[in-house]
């Protein structure tokens, strides 16, 4: 993906860097990589850069509801559940009352917004993300992102799709009612406007 959409030396903002997976294959130097995350303080939602400065951001949030709570103290990896939080890199605390699905859309949703403000034009913007079951409902997040992303300014240019190489993890499941997702996408956008 960056080798076709970004070009060497250019300012790459992984704004959901946790431990650089996005990275491991990327030989050094090649970019000037501003990694922030929610866990070293940078909220992707609100991020530290002037407008029109950045040539790309790249957003790999956790796409997992659990990973979403109301508060701190119910967030996954908290508890009872430490560690799974050691090894997941981004729990999120929603504060306007989402839950579950939308609760992930408001986080994508907010930092296109943000990706938006401080990419200049044509500017690219890498999302990663997965479509999920939710409340027993098929919630197709890539086509939500394309056509909101479309609203902001942006411009849907391509869109990779990644396989895994074990079958999914399955809890609690009584009767399965929709298909397993073992894939997720890698979405690439310009922006326009």
């Amino acid at each position: 993906i960056l080798q076709l959409y970004v070009a060497p030396s250019s300012a790459v903002a992984d704004v959901t860097y946790g431990k650089g997976i996005f990275w491991e294959k990327v030989p050094k130097g090649i970019y000037h990589i501003l990694a922030t995350d929610i866990k070293t303080g940078v909220d992707c939602r609100s991020l530290p850069y002037t407008d029109r400065t950045i040539d790309c951001v790249v957003l790999d949030p956790t796409y997992d509801e659990k990973f979403y709570r109301r508060s701190v103290s119910q967030l996954d990896g908290s508890g009872s559940h430490n560690s799974s939080g050691k090894t997941c890199r981004k729990n999120i605390e929603t504060t306007d009352g989402s839950k579950y699905h939308k609760a992930i859309l408001d986080l994508y949703f907010k930092t296109g917004q943000e990706a938006h403000r401080v990419l200049h034009k044509d500017g690219i913007f890498i999302v990663k993300c997965q479509d999920l079951v939710s409340d027993n409902r098929q919630r197709l997040i890539h086509v939500d992102l394309i056509n909101h992303y479309q609203s902001l300014g942006f411009y849907a240019k391509d869109l990779f799709l990644v396989v895994r190489p074990n079958k999914p993890r399955v809890r609690r499941l009584k009767e399965q009612d929709h298909a397993r997702k073992n894939h997720s996408y890698f979405l690439v956008f310009i922006k326009e406007s």
